[in-house]
């Protein structure tokens, strides 16, 4: 069975910042992130099953949505000790021997839809390796699901349905409705998780739900009150959506064959385990090219 694995790097640096003990060079340069996240590619490197994985940053933080809203998410906040080790994770990756997108104008999410969407024809399956909710959305295909490494968990079209109370093709319209504060989208007042999930599950999306509550066919609390905010905030929930909806044009050019593992690039993996002192590494590798 081919599986293709991809790894959403931003979220994989981000977890190994805060979550690994602090890491620097000889120099003092912070770097525990970049090696958190070799540590965890080798890891499932290293496991069975695993021969086709590709990678997406956020190489610049701010994207296209900036330009769409004001208020979208950028790098504020984000630690610049953090945001330096980008580049060298990225170059760590490609030693590695794995496929990187480096993401400038779009977001690593859109990388990783982009790529999910052109290799899934051609595979039995294809995991996303995050737990962001934005990907929910692709696991309407049966052969796309996401992993969340943390919880050791898989989840798939009815997990969606389970966690979210909506259909996947529903994600952008319940996070519009709801919000994202980790993307900066401030959904709709008064829309909440109960409310938005009841409503999408009978009508899908933003515009198929009537204007009036009165014709709504589903029972949900101040259901006048959340018609009249909807109605009034139409064309905001319609901009949310549209941040909220992953792009699939991304420039992915590599082919299926281009993304199987043959092993660890010796020469660059030593030279970068050198470099960044990181000696504990370099016998972990299970093959090398």
């Amino acid at each position: 069975m081919t599986t293709v694995h991809l790894i959403d790097g931003t979220y994989e640096l981000f977890r190994a910042h805060f979550g690994a003990p602090p890491r620097q060079t000889s120099e003092g340069w912070d770097i525990g992130a970049t090696h958190g996240i070799i540590s965890s590619t080798l890891s499932l490197l290293a496991e069975p099953g695993v021969t086709h994985v590709g990678a997406a940053f956020d190489t610049v933080i701010e994207s296209f949505r900036n330009d769409m809203f004001d208020g979208y998410k950028t790098g504020e906040g984000t630690p610049p000790e953090l945001h330096a080790q980008f580049p060298v994770a990225e170059r760590a990756m490609e030693a590695l021997g794995v496929a990187v997108w480096s993401m400038i104008d779009q977001e690593a999410d859109d990388g990783l839809a982009a790529a999910a969407q052109k290799y899934v024809p051609d595979v039995d399956r294809v995991v996303i390796i995050s737990p962001d909710k934005d990907m929910c959305q692709l696991y309407g295909d049966p052969k796309i699901v996401g992993f969340n490494r943390r919880e050791s968990a898989f989840i798939d079209t009815s997990g969606v349905w389970a966690k979210f109370g909506v259909a996947p093709e529903s994600i952008p319209d319940y996070l519009a409705l709801v919000g994202d504060t980790a993307d900066g989208i401030p959904g709709l007042p008064g829309w909440g998780a109960k409310s938005s999930s009841t409503v999408l599950a009978e009508y899908g999306h933003l515009d198929q739900i009537p204007a009036s509550e009165d014709d709504w066919d589903v029972k949900v609390r101040s259901a006048s009150k959340l018609a009249t905010t909807l109605a009034e905030n139409r064309d905001a929930a319609l901009l949310y959506r549209d941040l909220a909806t992953l792009r699939t044009d991304a420039d992915i050019p590599q082919t299926l064959d281009d993304l199987e593992w043959r092993g660890v690039h010796r020469e660059e993996f030593l030279a970068l385990c050198d470099e960044l002192g990181f000696g504990g590494l370099k016998n972990r590798p299970a093959r090398w090219r």
